[in-house]
């Protein structure tokens, strides 16, 4: 099932933040706008896909023509005036690219002492699923 919000794309100095007004300002940005696009499809399919995870409300889209390019830049950053930019529908299938992008598993070689190898066989352990847990842990306590 195709999601779609608007967002607004700043062009700054160095490339264009976007934003997503009805996503609690859910941010981005690129050097370029394809790639500006890009991770606003990202930000957008991951944000969707760890609300529905969590089981959060996600609020419907606004249309288009109801976004205010300058009270949400206001919001954002009250100091700053606005630049040039752009309200543009992003689109992306969540199931869909999450599982292209988000649950794809990567192929991993590693070399381990012969011992520990021997050691492991012999305890029938998942190297897999060792490495995974043990990744996930030293990732979480970053």
């Amino acid at each position: 099932m195709l999601s779609a919000y608007p967002a607004i794309f700043y062009k700054e100095e160095n490339g264009y933040s976007v934003i997503f007004p009805d996503l609690n300002h859910l941010a981005t940005c690129g050097e370029t706008l394809d790639e500006a696009m890009r991770m606003a499809v990202d930000c957008l399919a991951g944000y969707i896909r760890w609300c529905r995870r969590d089981g959060d409300i996600i609020p419907d889209p606004s249309p288009m023509d109801q976004i205010d390019l300058e009270a949400v830049a206001k919001d954002v950053d009250p100091d700053s005036p606005v630049g040039e930019a752009f309200v543009n529908m992003v689109s992306v299938d969540v199931d869909a690219y999450a599982k292209e992008h988000f649950d794809k598993s990567v192929r991993k070689t590693l070399t381990i002492p012969a011992w520990l190898n021997t050691a492991a066989l012999e305890m029938n352990l998942n190297f897999s699923q060792v490495l995974q847990e043990a990744l996930l842990a030293k990732v979480q306590a970053r």
